[in-house]
């Protein structure tokens, strides 16, 4: 998630666990613990600059569930051994509160579909319940509100119960987004059903700022379908658009390092392009068709086959110069379509 909700969540959550006289210290304390998992891109910044290596690394030691409960009780203890303040006279309170600062923060990560590899360091597929957005003004609304009057309440039982309610409020949120993540689901998958796409691999995941319009991408042997369902205006069938991706490129590169790591973190959600002579990889996860966010150059023709090369990151069109006002209108077509069915349009009906 952002920085901001992430921030906000600390910060509630040290607060409402502290003592009410520790109050203005524990919001300041939770937002800097809940900061402080994604600080690994300085380090890992520091080792290389494979933007590969950048993208995979992020959040893994740094968000491991291993890791944090041992990171929090470290600092815990330093606090409590070499300070003579507020956690020496609350430790109970206090380590409960800089654990849970800490560790709620790749769980909260893991509700995007980013990636998230909270079992760090066993390696399976990143965590990504893709049930919101990076940013959701509708969750970090209640935590904002909750720190702010606690912040100015300070040790009053009003500030307590801000806290509390924003915390509900924006649990209650994360369990609203799981609902309809599942109402989408079911949807997707009676329609890829009735496409002979009923066990294709799937993903579904809100689109920006919201989790009432949702895109579920399910792969095929020769690319990719691409439906959009809004909970507010659609009725009736999903319906698919399909898109083709250089299968056989990837199926004759996978084996190379660069491939094979992409494909582990992004659950081999990836469009395969061939530009210029060079195999070009999209992370279908984050993004709108055309455009992801996430693309890279990760081969080189060799006669019949493939040959690895230094990965190269390559922007989408929405950020390269001349195309400022793309994502502009992309956003805009996004917040209409929440609240507007689209025409008739072709489907994807009969895609293998």
């Amino acid at each position: 998630m952002d920085s901001l909700s992430q921030i906000v969540l600390g910060g509630a959550i040290a607060a409402a666990i502290t003592p009410a006289a520790h109050r203005r210290a524990a919001l300041l304390a939770g937002a800097a613990l809940a900061t402080l998992p994604d600080l690994d891109g300085a380090l890992i910044w520091a080792f290389t600059d494979n933007p590969v290596s950048l993208m995979t690394i992020h959040r893994s030691f740094s968000h491991s569930l291993f890791v944090l409960p041992l990171l929090g009780t470290l600092i815990w203890w330093l606090f409590r051994r070499y300070g003579k303040g507020r956690v020496a006279a609350a430790p109970a309170r206090w380590w409960w509160a800089i654990v849970l600062a800490l560790v709620t923060h790749p769980l909260l990560d893991a509700f995007t579909v980013y990636g998230t590899q909270l079992w760090w360091p066993l390696a399976p597929p990143p965590t990504m319940w893709s049930s919101v957005f990076i940013i959701d003004p509708l969750y970090t609304v209640w935590l904002l509100l909750g720190c702010t009057v606690a912040w100015f309440a300070r040790a009053r039982p009003l500030a307590q119960r801000a806290l509390v309610l924003g915390l509900v409020l924006s649990t209650g949120y994360l369990g609203w987004s799981l609902l309809a993540k599942a109402q989408v689901d079911r949807l997707a998958h009676q329609a890829l059903a009735r496409m002979g796409l009923a066990d294709a691999p799937r993903f579904s995941v809100p689109m920006p700022f919201n989790t009432v319009l949702w895109r579920v991408v399910a792969m095929t042997p020769q690319g990719y379908v691409v439906g959009d369902r809004s909970l507010w205006a659609d009725h009736g069938p999903m319906q698919f658009s399909g898109h083709p991706s250089n299968v056989q490129a990837l199926r004759q590169a996978a084996d190379l390092p660069a491939v094979a790591r992409l494909a582990w973190f992004n659950h081999g959600f990836m469009r395969a392009q061939v530009q210029d002579g060079e195999l070009v990889l999209s992370d279908l996860r984050m993004g709108l068709e055309p455009d992801y966010n996430f693309n890279f150059a990760v081969a080189a023709a060799d006669g019949d086959g493939w040959r690895g090369i230094a990965p190269r990151q390559v922007l989408p069109a929405y950020r390269q110069a001349g195309n400022r006002g793309v994502l502009r209108q992309r956003l805009g077509q996004v917040w209409q379509r929440i609240w507007q069915a689209p025409q008739d349009r072709p489907t994807a009906a009969g895609v293998q």
